[in-house]
């Protein structure tokens, strides 16, 4: 039976039309069931919310074993936000957050990261919306390591889509853990949703493709 937390997150997804069900094609072209578009949400009690989930799976992961996180430009930047809000607010952790620009910039204080600057040793922790290809990931590290000798063994994201990536029988969080040393942990998976779907007595139709597309792309 799915947590109610994950049923929760889920229906909080389907209320912002964050999450939904139809026929869709994907970027590489894939034939999906389901879309996840978290630029959909767009009011203060949505970014509010989203926050306190991520804030919850990040106290019941790492507790206050870190020492910043960062938000990848641009869907990771309210992401990282409403996350320390919620943090500080809910649970007493006050950590401090930064994000980069796409491009630096070169008058005042200058650089390519906003907020937090951080040194040689500390503990970040990546939030971001979800990971496809992991493309965002290896454009993150660079910047990350470029600060200094910092460690980043913890990223955060809404769901985890479970596809394969570049390498056969890998998903991309596989190959993120694989290739970085970072565990991504998320709210939700895609065999949470199609629990949901089961639980819920969705149609017949809804369950079989989604049970083929999950055949066909993911590892679970």
């Amino acid at each position: 039976m799915l947590a109610p937390k994950k049923k929760q997150f889920i229906e909080f997804m389907m209320e912002a039309e964050v999450l939904r069900f139809g026929e869709f094609t994907t970027k590489s072209g894939r034939l999906t069931p389901y879309f996840v578009n978290t630029g959909n949400y767009k009011t203060g009690a949505q970014i509010a919310t989203l926050g306190a989930y991520y804030a919850a799976l990040v106290q019941e992961t790492c507790g206050e074993e870190f020492d910043a996180m960062f938000g990848p430009a641009y869907k990771g930047i309210p992401l990282v936000t409403a996350a320390a809000a919620a943090l500080a607010q809910n649970f007493r952790i006050d950590k401090p957050f930064f994000f980069n620009r796409k491009e630096a910039k070169d008058h005042g204080e200058g650089g390519s990261l906003v907020g937090y600057k951080p040194t040689a040793g500390d503990r970040i922790l990546i939030i971001e919306d979800v990971i496809t290809a992991g493309t965002a990931v290896r454009e993150t590290m660079p910047i990350l390591k470029g600060c200094g000798d910092v460690s980043v063994e913890n990223m955060f994201i809404s769901v985890n889509r479970c596809e394969v990536g570049q390498t056969p029988g890998k998903t991309a969080v596989m190959e993120v853990k694989d290739e970085f040393g970072i565990t991504v942990h998320s709210i939700v998976t895609v065999g949470d949703i199609r629990e949901y779907l089961k639980e819920q007595h969705y149609e017949a139709h809804m369950l079989a493709a989604m049970d083929r597309y999950m055949e066909q792309y993911c590892v679970l």
